[in-house]
């Protein structure tokens, strides 16, 4: 408990990270299409996408803890404080928040609360999350198991909408949809209709884009002594799904917090991925020109977007079917209709 790592080495991002990235996902948001968009919409040039930030600070914090993990199994608290931008340097330390042993003896959980600053010292983004590791030695003695407590939904005084001007709104005639923060009711349901198989060769190249060295993702030849075949990093589903969720969220600005996510079956080569998104909530930012829409965006393998079922409010945590992949809890910037 307490421990603080500062994880080697860090990485600059670059114009060359955003198009692999594309080229890996489809990502189509028009603010990181294109420097033209990102200029008429109020920003000198365009950020780098909010996940390709988040997965490269994350494979960052992978050999000092989860590359022995037996699964990445969650995330809470995530805040995107800042863009990121090609040139930029981030350096990623964390701080062990929470231990627990498993009943079985083999393994426990590790919680871990992580930090990533560009070359300035400026914090761009910060996030807790769990992982469960095996034990050096099943008989070895655990101390009382400590479980940090996370909050539920990243509060608005948290979200960094004051970065966009009221350009913004001009995202309209780019994407030529009109729909924006207004638009959207809570309750409402989008069953994104595209779908996107995983390839074997683009699961292997994310991971050694963010430079995610977990032994799930690389080593297919332990992994087939296991018993298994190697996992598709979860990172990389999140990826695919908000590239897929374009379709019904076309004037989304950036992803201002993921509030809490769980990858809840592993997804391997070959599976096709298909998503649906409901809104829970409309978060007024007290900024007349944009918005937040908080959004939980269920995933599925090798079935429709029309096929997942979303639980009832107030059920708790759901107990989904083998086939969700993915239940994710977050927060977008949208742009605002003028008064």
């Amino acid at each position: 408990m307490g421990m603080q790592i500062r994880h080697a080495t860090p990485r600059t991002l670059t114009e060359g990270d955003r198009s692999l990235y594309i080229g890996l996902t489809g990502s189509r948001t028009a603010l990181g299409t294109a420097e033209t968009n990102a200029k008429q919409l109020g920003f000198d040039r365009r950020p780098l996408e909010d996940l390709l930030v988040f997965n490269t600070a994350f494979g960052k914090t992978v050999p000092d803890i989860s590359l022995n993990a037996v699964a990445n199994l969650g995330y809470a608290d995530v805040r995107f404080t800042a863009h990121v931008y090609p040139g930029d340097t981030l350096g990623v330390e964390s701080e062990v928040i929470g231990l627990k042993e498993n009943s079985n003896r083999k393994s426990g959980m590790v919680y871990v609360r992580s930090t990533a600053r560009n070359q300035h010292g400026r914090e761009v983004l910060s996030w807790i999350r769990w992982v469960m590791v095996h034990k050096r030695d099943h008989a070895a003695t655990c101390g009382e198991a400590v479980i940090p407590e996370t909050v539920p939904v990243v509060a608005a005084a948290h979200l960094q909408g004051h970065e966009c001007t009221p350009r913004v709104r001009e995202i309209c005639a780019m994407t030529g949809v009109s729909d924006l923060w207004e638009d959207y009711a809570v309750g409402e349901r989008i069953d994104h209709p595209g779908a996107m198989t995983v390839n074997d060769s683009d699961h292997s190249i994310a991971t050694r884009l963010y430079q995610n060295t977990a032994k799930a993702h690389f080593d297919g030849f332990s992994m087939a002594a296991k018993g298994g075949q190697r996992l598709v990093y979860g990172g990389h589903i999140i990826s695919l799904c908000k590239a897929l969720a374009y379709d019904g969220l076309e004037n989304g600005l950036s992803i201002l917090a993921i509030n809490g996510g769980s990858h809840v079956n592993p997804t391997h080569a070959g599976d096709t991925i298909a998503c649906a998104t409901t809104v829970l909530e409309k978060v007024d930012l007290g900024l007349e020109h944009v918005g937040a829409l908080r959004l939980r965006m269920i995933a599925i393998k090798n079935a429709s977007a029309a096929s997942i079922v979303f639980p009832a409010a107030g059920e708790g945590k759901p107990a989904h079917p083998s086939n969700v992949v993915l239940d994710l809890d977050y927060t977008i910037a949208m742009p605002r209709q003028p008064r």
